[in-house]
């Protein structure tokens, strides 16, 4: 695995570590990782392949930076105060916003990350990962349904994959900058978990 210091080199004038990682998951998510070689790269940056190795080693690397960017976000919202203390579907609540501001906010990254494959160890870590919080958030879900704030006739397992497929599938339609703001977008969704689609008189 190459070291940390080689994967944060400092590329040629011009470009940064962070331009050549946006302009490559833009690329991933058009072409696919494994469909997307080095040449490709080279071709939508505008430079020589040899340029890229002046930013990342490989381009196991530059999905690895990505992956991580992603994970990184989500795994930061379970760590958070507001998602470790108090009720349980107010936590739910906060991870779900949380959730949903991290995809919006970095919506290329998870949008890569949702469509592994697991085809190379990269990305077996990164799933493992995602597996880990599914888990947490899943775990939340119970501890709501135990505490009584949430409802007990539908079973949890559907309720979590509910919830995550509602939540990833904002990946497929969600348009930064359009009239949906990401905290309408957030506000939403809550109010359609948490109270349903009937209208209370």
């Amino acid at each position: 695995m190459p070291s940390s210091q080689a994967a944060t080199r400092r590329g040629r004038p011009g470009y940064d570590q962070q331009t050549v990682l946006n302009i490559a998951v833009d690329v991933f998510n058009r072409h696919g990782y494994e469909a997307t070689s080095m040449g490709v790269l080279a071709e939508n940056l505008g430079i020589s392949k040899s340029a890229i190795y002046h930013h990342v080693p490989s381009k196991g690397d530059l999905l690895r930076l990505a992956l991580d960017h992603a994970l990184g976000g989500l795994e930061a919202v379970l760590t958070h105060a507001s998602a470790t203390s108090g009720k349980a579907d107010q936590r739910l609540e906060y991870v779900l916003r949380g959730t949903i501001a991290v995809l919006t906010e970095r919506l290329p990254f998870v949008t890569l990350l949702l469509r592994l494959r697991g085809n190379t160890e990269v990305e077996r870590e990164a799933l493992e990962r995602r597996r880990a919080f599914d888990h947490q958030v899943a775990s939340l879900v119970e501890a709501a349904r135990s505490e009584g704030s949430i409802r007990k006739d539908i079973d949890p397992r559907t309720t979590t994959r509910l919830l995550f497929g509602t939540i990833n599938s904002v990946v497929e339609w969600y348009k930064p900058g359009g009239p949906l703001t990401p905290q309408k977008l957030a506000d939403d969704v809550i109010a359609m978990v948490f109270e349903g689609l009937h209208h209370h008189a």
